[in-house]
């Protein structure tokens, strides 16, 4: 999913950043609200440190994860916790539109509520335009999604921005 979104980005003339927060090492926020008091977003030093100043550049910000428990992966997650340090901070994020792209195991559509569920009040705070969420169900194991029109659509949806 993430290829085919870069795709279409770049073939539209956009600069796109990749993070794999999967293979990351990110804390979990505790809430402290030390937030930028040591010059870096988190006074505990994690690789967020290393996504924040590109989160604060960015003009559009894609969530791109497989359904874990009905949401979010526990290390996308975190770094999503995280963005809570530029919000307290009350630090300028140029970010303007958020996407999220999801596949999951289930067949089910309505397994795929609680992400959105959980999305939706991130980009209202944020005050993010969702520019689109593409759900893709029945994808269990490593190929399954090609076996959809869902990379199609997403570098497509990518290739508009």
């Amino acid at each position: 999913m993430a290829d085919a979104f870069i795709r279409g980005a770049e073939r539209a003339g956009h600069t796109v950043t990749r993070f794999d927060t999967g293979r990351m090492k990110i804390g979990g926020c505790i809430a402290c609200k030390k937030c930028f008091s040591k010059g870096t977003a988190c006074v505990f030093n994690d690789d967020f440190n290393t996504i924040a100043p590109y989160i604060e550049e960015a003009e559009t910000i894609v969530f791109i994860t497989p359904l874990y428990w009905y949401t979010f992966t526990a290390q996308l997650k975190a770094a999503i916790d995280k963005i809570y340090s530029l919000f307290v901070a009350e630090r300028p994020v140029k970010i303007k539109e958020s996407i999220l792209l999801v596949c999951g195991e289930t067949d089910e559509i309505s397994d795929f509520e609680g992400i959105i569920k959980t999305y939706e009040p991130i980009y209202k705070l944020m005050k993010w335009e969702n520019t689109g969420i593409i759900t893709v169900p029945n994808v269990n194991e490593v190929g399954d999604i090609l076996k959809t029109d869902a990379l199609e659509k997403i570098e497509a949806m990518s290739a508009k921005l």
